[in-house]
C-alpha cells in the first residue's frame, strides 16, 4: 500500500523541507538532522557493447584506453562523486591527451551509450548485469569506490513506511550481493 514516485535529480533534494521522504546518495548527508544509513559500497569498471569490441578491439592494457572512444562525465556538469572520469586519467597515463567521444551529465545517459556501441565506458558494476549486453574489459582496472547512503529526516524515524521501504531496499541490495558471489 506505499506509492512511490522516483525523482532522479543529479542535484540534491532539501529533505528538511519535504521536497521527498527519503533520498539515495552517493555521499554522506551534510545536514546533521538526517538519518543515515549505508546500503552498499559502489565500484565501477570499464565496459563496452560486444558490437563495440568487435569494431574496435578489446583494449588489453589501460594505455590501450587511448585508442579508444571513450564515453565520459561532462565537466561542466557537478559529478556525483570525486574523480568520476578516472577512466580517462587512467588513459592519458599513456601520454595522449584525451578527447571523450560523448560527455553526459548522467550516468544512465553513459549506460545507454555504452549499451548501444558508442563507446568504452566506466560504469557501477550495479549497472551491468549479465541481461545488459555489456561485456566488462580490463577486469583489473577498478575505479574509486563510493558509499551509496539511504537517507531521511529524523522525524520520519518511527515511520512504518519509511522503515518497510528501507528493509526492501536493504534485502534488494543483499539479493544482488548473493546474485554475485555465484
Amino acid at each position: 500500500d506505499i506509492q512511490l514516485s522516483v525523482v532522479l535529480a543529479e542535484g540534491e533534494l532539501d529533505l528538511g523541507m519535504r521536497e521527498a521522504d527519503v533520498a539515495i546518495r552517493m555521499a554522506p548527508p551534510r545536514q546533521s538532522d538526517l538519518v543515515q544509513r549505508q546500503l552498499m559500497t559502489l565500484r565501477q569498471h570499464v565496459f563496452g557493447a560486444p558490437k563495440y569490441l568487435h569494431a574496435y578491439g578489446t583494449p588489453q592494457t589501460p594505455q590501450d584506453l587511448a585508442k579508444h572512444r571513450l564515453i565520459t562525465y561532462g565537466e561542466d556538469t557537478h559529478p556525483p562523486v570525486n574523480n568520476v572520469n578516472w577512466l580517462v586519467t587512467e588513459a592519458e597515463k599513456s601520454g595522449t591527451r584525451i578527447q571523450p567521444v560523448l560527455k553526459l551529465n548522467n550516468i544512465y545517459g553513459m549506460y545507454r551509450a555504452t549499451q548501444s556501441g558508442l563507446g568504452l565506458a566506466a560504469l557501477p558494476s550495479y549497472m551491468v548485469d549479465s541481461t545488459a549486453g555489456l561485456v566488462q574489459v580490463l577486469p583489473e582496472l577498478e575505479g574509486p569506490s563510493f558509499d551509496a547512503y539511504f537517507v531521511y529526516p529524523e522525524e520520519l524515524r518511527h515511520s512504518k513506511r519509511i522503515s518497510v521501504f528501507r528493509n526492501f531496499l536493504i534485502d534488494k541490495i543483499n539479493d544482488l550481493k548473493q546474485r554475485n558471489r555465484r
